[in-house]
């Protein structure tokens, strides 16, 4: 991994991190761990700073403590607010993380303002269809007790087409991505919907219902 900061580091270690405790099992320690991984392996390939790239990796979900729906918002606001950064950051520099942070959902109506947006845009996009249909179920089950699970597969297989599928919002910022590979590999599973049906079993199964 790219050098990063000490201090910085263990401030996100010590305050940051364990935010996610509190969040749905899709967006836990495991998950954010995951963003700040892809997003240092993006960063050095590219001439940018670590230490920016590595703080709104780990910042970009700390906004689920108010809901799903204003959340990229909300975590940009408090990593703007968070006068602790302002030890290792200019506020130029802060505004830019900021709107990385705003700019990183999936479903944004515009294309990130910066390098550093499409870099932790593209790194919370890791698709692994394994992964991508286990957090899916696992969000539904936790978000969605009354469904049935009938009610669980159709909600999976919705989310799935109109973020992933072929036509989805879903996009990818970096041309050579890994991720490019992979979204093909899964939209080939979404295709399958008898494919579908088996990975649902899996999860679904896993989950002790």
């Amino acid at each position: 991994m790219t050098s990063i900061n000490t201090e910085i580091q263990d401030y996100v270690e010590r305050n940051i991190i364990p935010l996610y405790d509190q969040f749905d099992k899709a967006h836990q320690r495991d998950h954010v761990r995951m963003v700040i991984s892809q997003s240092m392996s993006l960063a050095a390939q590219m001439d940018v700073d670590a230490d920016m790239v590595y703080v709104i990796a780990a910042y970009h979900d700390i906004g689920l403590c108010e809901g799903r729906e204003r959340h990229h918002t909300v975590s940009a606001q408090m990593l703007l607010t968070d006068d602790e950064l302002r030890k290792w950051f200019t506020e130029s520099q802060l505004q830019t993380m900021a709107e990385a942070v705003e700019d990183h959902r999936a479903s944004s109506d515009h294309a990130p303002r910066s390098l550093y947006g499409r870099i932790v845009a593209e790194a919370d996009r890791f698709i692994d269809p394994d992964t991508v249909v286990r957090r899916t179920v696992q969000y539904g089950m936790e978000h969605y007790p009354e469904l049935d699970k009938e009610g669980h597969f159709e909600r999976m297989v919705q989310h799935l087409r109109e973020k992933y599928g072929r036509g989805g919002y879903l996009r990818l910022w970096f041309e050579h991505s890994p991720n490019a590979e992979r979204l093909e590999v899964l939209r080939k599973m979404i295709d399958d919907e008898g494919a579908l049906r088996r990975k649902f079993e899996e999860f679904y199964v896993c989950r002790g219902e």
